[in-house]
Order: structure tokens, then sequence, then C-alpha cells
């Protein structure tokens, strides 16, 4: 039987480099987040990602349950490239194949996340920050663009199970998002808070589609992004209404639900503040840039997680599992064949 960790922070945390720091030791030492997450910049060679990722599990205990995240995506937003794992394309690209023939679509989605596993689990990555069930619609920001399988919802839906279960058959687990739907978004929340205002009747019809098809999943993000007909004062990652409304009940999303990063322009105050309102309306505070007064500040604001929050994280840890037995040079050759002719 899987071991929990008998306490922990309600926090994912990033760190500054391709080492930990003996201050970054000392401060996850003290303040045990519940998982950690890499990006760009800690990124060096196989080996050191490795050793980096058992740093990080070793200051909290050492078990290989502990989830490290990853956006691992294709397209532009690949955090581990060349030599490490191949280049991937886009969720449009692999979208375009199933408009050709949604079968070979299908396929193509399941077998790219299942490649994606192949990449994560053997440096130790057990969470890819994937499927995006974002719907775009026309004149919308570029934040999601491309990443998005379809500006079919039903498609969206489809290629987002399939990709899902690419994660899991290769023993990673996958985060749905952008939670209620970042698509219609006029605005980057990294740079501006975008303000959505159709009726919350046809974002029911329309964007939350895919979220509800997956609503089995364990993990979702949440988005900065403020839906003015369900609650016009704040944004989905800090309201309440939007959380228990929208994702619990119309959604019917019951797993672990975490913010996009705290970090992100859209939001308004401190650090610290933000983390009291993001954790007052979800389940964990993502924090991704690693630096030390931000990163004190997220901690002082989080509690343990307990309640719900703590069942949602002990679901997720007992869910990591070993991959299937595939053969990944023939799963390579097969998407190889099935995106040559897309």
């Amino acid at each position: 039987m899987t071991q929990t960790r008998s306490s922990s922070k309600a926090m994912i945390l990033g760190c500054l480099g391709q080492r930990l720091s003996a201050d970054e030791k000392a401060f996850y030492r003290d303040e045990q987040p519940w998982g950690f997450i890499l990006f760009g910049r800690n990124i060096g060679e196989a080996e050191q990602v490795k050793d980096l990722v058992a740093e990080m599990r070793d200051t909290v205990g050492g078990s290989a349950q502990v989830p490290v995240l990853i956006d691992q995506e294709g397209g532009r937003v690949q955090r581990i490239r060349e030599p490490i794992a191949p280049r991937y394309p886009s969720g449009a690209d692999l979208g375009a194949l199933y408009d050709a023939d949604a079968e070979k679509g299908l396929r193509a989605a399941w077998l790219m996340s299942r490649l994606h596993a192949f990449d994560l689990y053997r440096l130790g990555i057990n969470v890819d920050c994937l499927p995006v069930l974002d719907v775009p619609i026309a004149g919308a920001s570029n934040v999601i663009g491309n990443r998005a399988y379809s500006n079919d919802p039903h498609v969206v839906a489809r290629m987002g199970r399939a990709a899902a279960d690419g994660l899991k058959a290769g023993g990673v687990l996958p985060v749905m998002k952008h939670m209620p739907g970042h698509g219609r978004g006029m605005a980057d929340s990294h740079h501006d808070l975008p303000v959505v205002t159709v009726p919350r009747a046809e974002l029911e019809a329309h964007d939350f589609v895919p979220f509800k098809a997956l609503a089995n999943e364990l993990m979702g993000m949440s988005c900065h992004v403020v839906y003015t007909d369900i609650d016009p004062d704040h944004p989905a990652s800090t309201s309440r209404i939007v959380t228990e409304e929208i994702i619990r009940k119309a959604i019917g999303f019951e797993g672990l639900l975490m913010s996009d990063d705290i970090s992100m322009n859209a939001l308004q105050g401190s650090i610290g503040e933000r983390a009291v309102r993001i954790a007052a309306a979800l389940d964990v505070v993502l924090h991704c840039h690693g630096h030390m007064d931000e990163m004190q500040a997220v901690a002082a604001a989080v509690s343990e997680l307990s309640g719900e929050a703590r069942a949602r994280a002990d679901a997720v840890e007992a869910a990591f599992a070993a991959p299937d037995n595939a053969d990944e040079q023939t799963l390579r050759d097969e998407f190889q064949s099935l995106m040559a002719v897309a």
C-alpha cells in the first residue's frame, strides 16, 4: 500500500537553478511543500535533471510519490528539449491530423503523451501539466493559440482524453488546464487580467465542455481569468464562487485544484496577499519562479493540507503507478509515421 506523507503545505514550488542551494534545501525541509515544478532554467543534461529531482524529493522525505511537475506540452511550451527529448508538435498540429482522420488524430495524441512519459519518467518527473483543454475563439489572445487541439470543444475533449490516457500509461499523471477555460481570454494572463463577459450559459455550452468530459481526472489547474457573469470581482483562481459553483458543481471536478503561477501579472497585490486569496479558493498554490523571498511569503500564507484538500492530495500520491511495458522505439516510429502524413 502506498504511503502518503504525514504533513505537507498546500504549495508547489520551483527553484532557481540546476542544483539546489543550501538555502533552498533548508527552506524546503522546514516548510515541506507538497510538490515541486521544473522550468527550462532547471534543465541541463539528463543526469543533472535526475539529480535535481532526487534532491527535491530528499528535502521532503525522499518518497517517489512526491509530485514533481513540468509543462511538457510540445510546440512552444516544452521545457525539456533536445538532446534529452525530441521536439514535439503542437496541440494544433495534432488537431489538424484529427481533422483529416479522427482515428489517427486520437492515436497521435495518445502516442505523443506516451512518449512524453518515456522522456519524463526516466528523469523522475511524475506529473505533466497537460492536456490543454482550453477552446480558443476568433480574436482571443495567442497565449493559448496553437497550444489548443481545436476550436471545437468536443474535439478538444476527445483529444484531451487521449493525451491524459497516454501519460497515465507511462506512469505520469496529467494536470488538465486551465479551468474553467482560458480560450476566449482577450489578454495574456502572464501580463494582464483577461475579462470574459459572455453569459454563463454560453460558457457551459462551449468552454466548460472539455473539462466536464475529463472531470474524473485527479488534478486540474485554475486560471487567472474573470468571468463577469459568474463572479465579476475575482479571477477564477481566487474565486470561491467559480471553484464551488462552476468547477466543483457544474463541471463536476472533485480532484486536486491548483492555481496557475501566482507570480503572473494578472493578479494584484503582493505575493503573500495573492497566496492568501488563492488558498481560500483552491487546494494548492503554485509558485514557479524560485525566488526565495516570494517562496517565503507563500509559505507564510498557506497552511498544511487538511480535510478535503488533503484527501485529494493523498489520492494523487496513491495513483502514481509503474508504466506499461510498451516498446519505446516502436511507439516513436509509429508517431513519426503518423505525423509525416499530417
